[in-house]
């Protein structure tokens, strides 16, 4: 299956949810918010939404600065 992740193209062998992608991207422990095609995904429905074909995914992280 391909999805889209931060706008880069990313191959995916399997199901995954977004908490397993989370994961294996490095996100693990970070404070982030995702949203899936555009719709903003509550933390607590990480582990229950499997990503589909074609699904478009980001990844914000707040950042420091002033």
């Amino acid at each position: 299956m391909q999805i889209t992740l931060n706008s880069n193209a990313l191959e995916i062998e399997g199901t995954i949810n977004i908490s397993n992608l989370l994961m294996c991207k490095g996100y693990k422990d970070k404070l982030v918010a995702v949203a899936v095609n555009g719709e903003f995904m509550p933390r607590e429905n990480y582990d229950g939404y499997i990503l589909q074909d074609k699904d478009s995914v980001e990844i914000v992280a707040p950042m420091q600065g002033g």
